[in-house]
């Protein structure tokens, strides 16, 4: 907004700046547009604008975050500092109606540092990168994106070996569980051919990849959890601090409109009445305001009791719990990992071939065995075949299905065997 020299300010509200603030340092977090006004709808957190028309032009109102609103945000160089012109142009078509459309940055009337600023420039220019890198994972220029809920824990890092391009993920289910696969098709679905460059269990890559994450993060581990845990303690302050201004702007708009109507004249009741039901909106205003951060106070309390503070002090030295504890969500050791990979290229032959490229250049491979088969997950193990071929011309059925079974054995689909199962082994044996 502009000062009574007309010079760009920031806004003089402190609740106004803390709102601002509070979406770049989640955006610097998250990385996501979405993700941003997710929290702050989790939160009950409102956002801060003026309206540029009407009767009530230039007011300040709070309301809802919208992504279309965060978008705006990331993309507007005036939070950064910068004076720019000439962002869109517009022409009148013939029916009248006016067209407008983007101007790329570079064409723009561009001056930098001409007012204060909620972020730097490198910042700004870093968001819009990362905006345009989550557009771009859905899209035939392939990123990363993102981290998402999803179980795959290497979604959106994962290159094919094979042509290049960067593998989807897909889900399975198995024993009630989604299972990631990762697989890639892009170039054949271009070429108009069938079938798939590779296709890779998730399962088994995704434990090798965290058992390396492991390895490489214990050295650091009390100064990661130290730091996640000041992380979340600034994130509920902040969010507190901003409901808790809200509560008060709602607490003075009511004072205002009580004094207003003591000041009235008690016989003018035309005005009386009006200034009387403004004041009513206001005190429910007020008292809405004031439960709403009440139950936040209490939700955020809730989310980290002094017990599971305690417990994550001592994880601080114990990062392999820590990566493995299932209160950490998914999302969460994507996010980690992002911090130390750059990708995982995969090639599929006689073994899976691993190459991980972390953040800053270094390298490693592995080779892991491929993942059985449908057909040999539903195969009895060789050596229990030798057992019941051994046992079967001494005891009965029945006998060798409790021997088995006292010996903690188990069939292919983990269920006790029986006199059935035996017989139909033995019979397929038989008969081959």
């Amino acid at each position: 907004m502009h000062d009574a020299h007309d010079s760009v300010i920031l806004d003089p509200d402190a609740q106004v700046q803390g709102a601002v603030r509070l979406f770049f340092e989640t955006f610097k977090r998250t990385g996501s547009c979405l993700a941003v006004v997710k929290e702050f709808r989790a939160k009950e957190l409102l956002f801060p604008r003026r309206l540029r028309s009407g009767a009530h032009k230039g007011e300040l109102v709070w309301a809802e975050l919208l992504h279309c609103r965060a978008r705006q945000i990331i993309h507007n160089p005036r939070y950064a500092g910068a004076f720019v012109f000439g962002r869109t142009k517009q022409r009148r078509l013939p029916n009248g109606k006016v067209c407008s459309r983007l101007v790329p940055s570079e064409e723009w009337i561009l001056l930098r540092d001409m007012h204060p600023a909620y972020i730097t420039w490198e910042e700004y220019q870093l968001n819009r990168q990362r905006v345009k890198g989550n557009a771009l994972s859905w899209s035939a220029e392939r990123s990363r994106g993102p981290a998402r809920e999803g179980t795959a824990l290497l979604q959106g890092l994962v290159i094919c070996g094979t042509c290049g391009e960067r593998m989807s993920v897909r889900y399975h289910s198995h024993r009630n569980q989604n299972v990631p696969t990762y697989w890639c098709g892009r170039r054949p679905l271009q070429r108009g051919e069938s079938g798939l460059c590779q296709t890779v269990h998730g399962g088994a890559l995704d434990q090798a990849i965290g058992d390396m994450v492991i390895e490489v993060m214990t050295p650091l581990a009390i100064e990661v959890a130290l730091t996640v845990h000041q992380e979340l303690a600034n994130r509920h302050e902040e969010a507190d601090r901003l409901r808790h201004q809200h509560v008060e702007r709602a607490r003075y708009e009511a004072d205002l409109a009580q004094r207003r109507f003591l000041k009235v004249d008690p016989d003018n009741r035309l005005v009386a009445d009006a200034l009387e039901a403004d004041w009513n909106d206001k005190l429910r205003a007020f008292a809405a305001a004031q439960e709403a951060y009440e139950k936040a106070k209490a939700a955020d309390a809730s989310l980290v009791t002094e017990a599971e503070r305690a417990d994550l002090v001592s994880l601080a030295s114990d990062f392999p719990r820590l990566w493995r504890d299932p209160r950490t969500e998914m999302k969460e050791k994507k996010r980690m990992l992002r911090l130390l990979i750059e990708d995982v290229t995969l090639i599929k032959g006689d073994a899976l071939h691993v190459d991980v490229r972390f953040v800053g250049g270094a390298t490693r491979s592995l080779d892991l065995p491929l993942p059985k088969s449908c057909m040999e997950l539903r195969t009895t193990d060789a050596e229990v075949v030798k057992e019941i071929d051994r046992l079967i011309d001494t005891y009965t059925d029945g006998e060798i299905a409790d021997v088995l079974n006292e010996r903690g054995v188990r069939t292919v689909v983990t269920t006790p065997w029986t006199a059935a199962r035996i017989g139909g082994r033995a019979y397929s044996r038989r008969g081959s």
